[in-house]
């Protein structure tokens, strides 16, 4: 059972998302139908640890087949309320442009008292621009009526920006603006449509000069070294968990080598994922910088785009390849390893191993049975390898700045939310480091590298599918899961421990 403190504590946190709920709510009901519709999406991704830990307040137990239940049905739920959602944010469309057409014909209509025509709008404001009048008389061509009406021209670093309205969906509309832009101006330029800071939609012309460049030679040294650095330290970690130290033994690299090779495999794993999906969407990728880590081998690589994304979606569906298929990797050697755990094994741990994680110590509670209520657990090391390769796709799956995680949650709620989840996730880190100085360390390499969000794609406008939501969202779940240990009373209550 929980103690009085535990109790509290998990009681407040329900307490406090009903709270979240409410305000939700009451920030929604001014939008009508769309508003409720999109709380109610909020509503059942929560509901599932709402009723798991509000009945773990009371002292009852779900098990892991219920939780696994309505988590599946929570996730068909979000997903049938995102198709309502989404059709009747269409027939809201719809029914403004029908009422933009006719007050439009009606304004064509009316006659001054000199007998002439009243225009509809005002012709839209030019301002001095850098790039040639020819380019900008061609650029203010591409719009129309029935795509994007261009009302406002702006200067903007060596481009412009065209203030205006949205007259159509995002994707069909960019698709129209950028054929007939390269129609007429070649790839001598890039069209971005984005928000602005007033949530508006406004359409972006850059020289496609401005494009990202590609990986120097001397990066692609750096590269290189560090790759090689990483290869050491999975050989130190190797050799600290047989018991040695690698650096001081190295004629011993024999030993620590199925640990590093295993290791390794994660992280190639995790960069093929990236590469793959990388290729299917015609986007170029740099050289992965690998981050050597003594403790766990790596802590992942940088990588990062060397070409525009064309939209959001293909920015998630790159982001989560490489967790994803580093993931299966890793949870596969898990397995294996537990499975193939048995008195004798070369590795003993600790019964309190696997309280360190929710997820690694609920999978060996299915397999190894009672043999985890004994101080000292035989385990295959395959075992430790799987368990490294879960935790190292986890921290890459934070949602900070440019880590795998950030880029999800930027591809699936917009920029903004991803700046918001950036600093939560810096201060997580922080006080995570009193405990745990890796914590520390990587929030460092996170403010020092990877702390930006990543370059706006084309097409900002338009969001992931509810399929890629519910994935993303699942990612990030077991995110947590991997990172997030078992209290003691949850960990007796499952059988972990004397």
């Amino acid at each position: 059972m929980f103690t009085a403190s535990e109790t509290s504590v998990i009681s407040l946190v329900v307490l406090a998302a009903f709270g979240i709920l409410a305000w939700g709510f009451y920030r929604a009901r001014p939008f009508g139908k769309l508003g409720i519709l999109a709380w109610l999406q909020s509503v059942v991704l929560i509901a599932p640890w709402l009723l798991f830990f509000g009945l773990f307040a009371v002292g009852i137990y779900i098990n892991l087949v219920g939780v696994l239940f309505f988590l599946v049905a929570s996730t068909v739920v979000y997903i049938w309320l995102g198709n309502r959602l989404r059709a009747a944010d269409q027939d809201a469309v719809l029914r403004s442009r029908a009422t933009e057409r006719i007050i439009n014909s009606t304004q064509e209509t009316e006659e001054a008292p000199n007998g002439k025509t009243q225009p509809v709008e005002a012709p839209p404001k030019i301002e001095l621009v850098p790039i040639p009048d020819e380019d900008l008389s061609a650029m203010r061509g591409i719009f129309g009526i029935d795509t994007f009406f261009a009302t406002e021209t702006i200067p903007y670093q060596e481009g412009v920006i065209f203030k205006g309205n949205l007259r159509g969906e995002p994707d069909k509309v960019y698709e129209r603006l950028s054929t007939n832009l390269q129609a007429q101006l070649g790839d001598r330029y890039r069209l971005f449509l984005v928000e602005n800071l007033d949530g508006k939609p406004v359409v972006i012309v850059l020289p496609s000069r401005n494009d990202i460049r590609p990986t120097t030679l001397s990066q692609k040294v750096l590269a290189a070294i560090l790759f090689i650095t990483t290869i050491a330290t999975s050989l130190e970690t190797g050799g600290l968990l047989l018991g040695f130290d690698f650096f001081t033994a190295p004629e011993r690299f024999l030993e620590p080598l199925p640990i590093a090779a295993g290791i390794l495999a994660v992280l190639a794993a995790h960069e093929i994922g990236h590469r793959l999906l990388a290729r299917r969407h015609q986007v170029r990728l740099s050289p992965p910088f690998f981050l050597p880590a003594l403790q766990i081998g790596a802590f992942g690589a940088i990588t990062r785009f060397e070409s525009v994304l064309p939209n959001r979606k293909v920015l998630f569906d790159v982001a989560i390849a490489g967790p994803a298929a580093g993931g299966i990797v890793s949870l596969l050697l898990l397995l294996v390893g537990l499975v193939l755990s048995h008195s004798g094994s070369l590795f003993q741990v600790p019964t309190e191993f696997f309280q360190g994680s929710i997820l690694v110590g609920t999978l060996a509670r299915v397999i190894l049975g009672s043999a985890l209520q004994q101080p000292i657990v035989d385990v295959n090391p395959l075992t430790v390898v799987g368990w490294l390769g879960l935790v190292i796709t986890a921290i890459n799956l934070m949602p900070a700045g440019q880590l795998d995680g950030g880029r999800i949650v930027q591809a699936i709620y917009g920029r903004k939310t991803a700046r918001r989840t950036t600093l939560a996730t810096l201060i997580v880190l922080a006080i995570a480091s009193l405990a745990n100085p890796l914590a520390l360390y990587w929030a460092i390499m996170i403010v020092f590298l990877q702390r930006d969000l990543e370059r706006p794609s084309l097409n900002e406008l338009t969001e992931p599918d509810d399929a890629r939501a519910a994935l993303g969202l699942l990612a990030l779940f077991l995110m947590v899961a991997t990172l997030l240990p078992l209290t003691p009373a949850l960990a007796g209550r499952l059988g972990i421990g004397g």
